[in-house]
């Protein structure tokens, strides 16, 4: 593949971007629920105890958000997305 080829795979116009990042947010939270539930659940009643009290809980959620919101996920989404442009195309 010619490196003209591989950029235009690889690149999506900015609002696009914005576009599949927040679906790919928008899965992570879905995909994190428990964890989510369980971090609110720690933090509720709590100001500045919750970052030492709750931490277990953040790292676990964050752990979990990161398997969802990731380089390599925006990448794969992309060209999933431009899949569907070429073919939309012919």
């Amino acid at each position: 593949m010619g490196f003209v080829q591989e950029a235009r795979e690889n690149h999506v116009k900015k609002k696009v971007e914005e576009a599949l990042r927040s679906k790919m947010k928008q899965k992570a939270l879905k995909e994190c629920d428990q964890f989510t539930i369980k971090y609110a659940e720690c933090a509720s009643g709590r100001t500045l105890s919750v970052v030492w009290q709750c931490r277990k809980q953040a790292k676990a959620l964050n752990e979990c958000l990161h398997q969802y919101t990731n380089d390599s996920i925006l990448e794969e989404m992309k060209k999933g997305y431009m899949l569907e442009q070429d073919k939309k195309v012919l």
